[in-house]
């Protein structure tokens, strides 16, 4: 049977020791097809997730972003915009694009979890059970139909609030709009840039579990799939 890299990535110790034979730089790039947002939403497909919601989430992840900056614009940012002449200072900016950051990727993992099908459809692929497999395609079926109502109708939600916030800052606060598209990018591109630092750690830690030979350190490689979750 023939694996894809989610499967692969996601197996229990005792089947990466029999079936994971990839070097480390093969695994590093399993993680960034399958977990880097640009790479995961437009250029790979061996997955069991729908094209058009991935694409979704990418364009909707970037709206959060726009929006949680806007967030951030209080008196205190206007007042040092005015300070600077108008100038981007980044060193007043960065904590802000940082908070703006991680927030954004908290809301985007909860919407994945909703809008993506991978982990339920591997895991009925891997229960060997033929017992009642009809029933069971059946409930995940509807199980992910809800998903994916459930899905679409929050990202609708969202889109009409940050179409109305950010239409209103705009209004409001005219000459403040190329500040916080810079603000959007910098933190955008942050988010597509931290995952080729971040992802070359987990395999450091997977390598050397598989490859020990008394096949003991369990402890190692889960420590490693935590780290490829981050």
């Amino acid at each position: 049977m023939e694996y894809i890299d989610d499967e692969i990535n996601s197996f229990p110790y005792e089947l990466a020791l029999q079936y994971d034979k990839r070097s480390y730089c093969q695994y590093y790039i399993s993680l960034i097809k399958t977990q880097h947002d640009l790479i995961f939403a437009f250029c790979y497909s061996k997955d069991y997730n729908s094209r058009i919601i991935k694409i979704d989430l990418f364009f909707i992840g970037f709206s959060i972003v726009y929006t949680v900056n806007g967030l951030f614009y209080n008196d205190d940012t206007m007042h040092n915009i005015y300070e600077s002449k108008g100038s981007f200072n980044i060193e007043y900016q960065l904590p802000k694009i940082v908070y703006s950051s991680l927030i954004s990727m908290v809301l985007n993992t909860l919407l994945k979890l909703l809008a993506l099908s991978n982990s339920g459809i591997i895991e009925f692929k891997q229960d060997k059970n033929k017992k009642d497999v009809n029933e069971r395609a059946e409930k995940l079926k509807k199980k992910l139909s809800i998903k994916f109502v459930v899905y679409f109708l929050i990202s609708f939600i969202f889109l009409l609030f940050f179409w109305y916030y950010i239409s209103m800052f705009g209004a409001i606060y005219r000459n403040t709009q190329f500040h916080l598209l810079k603000d959007t990018l910098v933190s955008f591109g942050l988010s597509l840039l931290y995952p080729f630092g971040i992802y070359l750690l987990p395999g450091f830690f997977r390598i050397r579990a598989l490859s020990d030979p008394k096949k003991k350190k369990e402890c190692l490689y889960k420590f490693s799939r935590i780290l490829q979750i981050l």
